[in-house]
């Protein structure tokens, strides 16, 4: 009888993205066999290239020989190009690119697939409302929320016509050291000093850090309630947007420079330069409840919200 473990191996979409550079050096330093997948050349050690993501995208070579893949690339919205962007383009991205991945994924005899979605895809606000659960009815809105949700749709037709199982995952804002986005610009506003108008904001915002986001992944990977379900994750600690700032600027060393505005008029102000929604994520509530996650897979966030807040804020930013 042979004893020896077979390995298995785990493709990564997005290996040069934020989540999955993370990603790929947390399977690797835990022993898995990683193939990273590029959308451009890169250096990196086993890399498959697969071109411009969309429904022509050929992933077969990327996915021969693969258990499992956990697709982090896409099209994302926190860029002011990506704003730009019509809804054509987040279309052929994040649906075209994943109904075709799956489609390939499933030829190839793909397990498991995991996709990051988004916490957009229930929508963009809980303001006066309960937190999103796993029975929350989607809202998406905007092209990037809908495509997802369109994504989302579409993997789960192709779990139900083949063998390959696939799991969803909702994270609300990801952050953590070299985070891209409306967080890394928060923390260059508290590293600068600048006064910031959010003083009087009494919101309640759900986060995770991307070493719990990682960690969750690779407990989907393998945990057999996983197949089939949509998962909401977060660190299972809101945070108001002064209590995040309070919290960074500590971690930082800096003293939070805190202007009690009224909250209408940051809209206003938001209105005016073209950042209404950017501005809405800072002064509006997004809560997400879990439990339903926890109680499924028995996972808990393995860090506290203080260990991640002050390794996100790291003087390498």
């Amino acid at each position: 009888m042979n004893n020896k473990t077979i390995q298995k191996l785990v493709a990564v979409t997005g290996a040069s993205g934020f989540i999955g550079k993370y990603l790929c050096r947390t399977l690797e330093a835990s022993g898995h066999s990683v193939r990273p997948v590029f959308r451009g050349e890169d250096n990196y050690p086993s890399a498959v290239h697969v071109g411009e993501l969309g429904k022509h995208t050929e992933w077969r070579p990327a996915l021969e020989g693969v258990d499992c893949v956990i697709h982090t690339a896409g099209m994302a919205h926190i860029s002011r190009r990506a704003s730009r962007q019509p809804v054509s383009d987040f279309l052929e991205v994040n649906f075209g690119g994943t109904c075709r991945l799956a489609d390939h994924a499933a030829i190839c005899g793909v397990r498991r697939l995991i996709f990051i979605s988004s916490i957009g895809v229930l929508g963009d606000s809980t303001t006066g409302k309960s937190p999103f659960n796993e029975d929350s009815i989607p809202n998406p809105i905007g092209p990037y929320a809908v495509s997802k949700w369109k994504a989302e749709c579409a993997l789960l037709e192709v779990a139900t016509r083949t063998k390959m199982e696939v799991v969803i995952v909702r994270p609300p804002l990801v952050y953590g050291r070299n985070a891209p986005g409306n967080f890394r610009r928060l923390v260059d506003l508290i590293r600068r000093g600048l006064p910031l108008p959010f003083g009087l904001i009494e919101n309640q915002r759900s986060l995770i850090a991307i070493e719990n986001l990682v960690d969750f992944l690779v407990c989907c990977m393998e945990h057999p309630a996983a197949a089939g379900r949509t998962f909401l994750v977060s660190d299972c600690h809101d945070l108001s947007t002064p209590e995040l700032i309070c919290r960074l600027a500590d971690a930082m060393g800096k003293a939070p420079r805190l202007l009690p505005v009224p909250p209408e008029l940051i809209r206003i102000g938001g209105r005016l330069i073209g950042r209404s929604n950017e501005i809405e994520s800072l002064i509006g509530s997004l809560q997400v409840d879990m439990s339903g996650t926890s109680e499924t897979l028995n996972w808990r966030p393995p860090r506290m919200i203080e260990e991640t807040l002050r390794r996100a804020a790291g003087s390498d930013f």
